[in-house]
């Protein structure tokens, strides 16, 4: 899992960095879908214009957005405010894709 580099400090491998960023990324997209699936359920009619992924990719790059600014502001993932703000940006990015005037 983890390899010496030339300055004799632990690096981790690409395959697992990689493996770390799709983690950190998973509760926002995961957050993206499902608020998307629901949003096109309830409000049927008034979305109808506007397709899932166009959504969901709204939603779920809000909420990333959302993390990163929480992983710098708190300097760690995983806090209830980062998950608080991460869904509070889903709704705005809903918002601002299926429901804003004049879209």
């Amino acid at each position: 899992m983890f390899a010496l580099g030339q300055s004799g400090r632990l690096q981790l491998e690409q395959f697992h960095v990689l493996w770390h960023v799709l983690d950190f990324f998973a509760p926002a997209l995961g957050v993206g879908i499902l608020a998307t699936t629901l949003a096109k359920l309830v409000w049927r009619s008034e979305l109808r214009l506007v397709g899932w992924l166009r959504l969901t990719l709204g939603a779920s790059v809000a909420a990333g957005l959302a993390l990163v600014a929480g992983l710098l502001v708190f300097g760690q993932d995983g806090r209830v405010a980062t998950y608080g703000a991460m869904v509070t940006a889903t709704a705005l990015g809903l918002w601002w894709i299926g429901f804003r005037p004049f879209r």
